[in-house]
């Protein structure tokens, strides 16, 4: 789960699973598996930053 801001200013957690793909045109949408779209204010570079930081935290949780 990704913490992210949409362009109203709100900020959302999103499951990074659920993400097909990301592109910037200039403005950062997110396309889900399902084919929705969301539009964010963070970067790519800075999405995939926070994914990679989730990840590494969620193998260090104990189960």
């Amino acid at each position: 789960m990704v913490k992210l801001t949409r362009l109203n200013g709100r900020e959302f957690v999103l499951n990074s699973d659920l993400i097909k793909f990301i592109e910037e045109t200039p403005d950062t949408i997110i396309t889900l598996r399902d084919q929705e779209k969301v539009i964010v204010r963070e970067n790519v570079d800075e999405i995939v930053r926070r994914v990679i930081d989730f990840r590494r935290t969620e193998r260090l949780l104990p189960e």
